[in-house]
C-alpha cells in the first residue's frame, strides 16, 4: 500500500508539472485562449488526452502493485514490470504522456504545445535509450533481455 501512495504522489508531481503546468504556461505565454466552441479538433484532443490519462494511471498503479515501486528513477520498481500495458509496449507511460500533450495541442490548436510534445518525445526516447534500458539490463539481467526481445519499445508487436 505504501508503494501505491509513493507512486501516486510521484504521478501527481510528474503530471502536475510536465503535463499541466508547462502546457498552461506555454498557453498563457503565447496568448492562446480556450476555444469558443467544441469542434472536431477539440474532440480529437479530448479523446487523446483522456486515453493518455487512463494509460498513465494504469501504468502508475501497475508499477506500485506489481513492481512494488514508482515510475520515479529514484524509487524504481523492485520487480520487473511486464504486466498491464507493459505487456504490449515497454514504455506505455511515456506514450500516455505524449498522448496527453498531443491532445492538449489539438484541443487548443497550438503549435507551441505541439512543439513541446515533440520535444518531450525526443527527450523521452533519449532517456529510455541512454538511461532506462541500460539500468534495467543491469538490474534485471536476462529477465529484462528476454522482455526487451519480446516487447517493442514504442509500438506493439501484433500477432501475424
Amino acid at each position: 500500500m505504501l508503494a501505491l501512495f509513493r507512486a501516486l504522489t510521484y504521478a501527481v508531481v510528474f503530471v502536475g508539472l510536465l503535463l499541466i503546468a508547462v502546457p498552461q504556461h506555454l498557453r498563457h505565454a503565447t496568448g492562446i485562449v480556450p476555444p469558443q466552441w467544441i469542434g472536431p479538433w477539440q474532440v480529437a484532443g479530448l479523446e487523446a488526452l483522456a486515453l493518455g490519462a487512463v494509460l498513465i494511471v494504469w501504468c502508475v498503479v501497475t508499477f506500485a502493485l506489481v513492481g512494488k515501486g514508482t515510475p520515479a528513477p529514484f524509487d524504481p520498481p523492485r520487480k520487473l514490470v511486464v504486466a498491464g500495458p507493459y505487456r504490449w509496449v515497454r514504455n506505455p507511460m511515456y506514450i500516455g504522456a505524449a498522448l496527453v500533450l498531443a491532445g492538449t495541442a489539438l484541443y487548443y490548436r497550438s503549435a507551441g504545445i505541439a512543439a513541446f510534445a515533440a520535444g518531450f518525445c525526443v527527450l523521452a526516447h533519449a532517456f529510455v535509450v541512454l538511461y532506462e534500458e541500460p539500468t534495467l539490463e543491469r538490474d534485471f539481467g536476462a529477465q529484462y533481455a528476454d522482455y526487451r526481445n519480446a516487447v517493442h519499445r514504442w509500438l506493439p508487436r501484433w500477432p501475424s
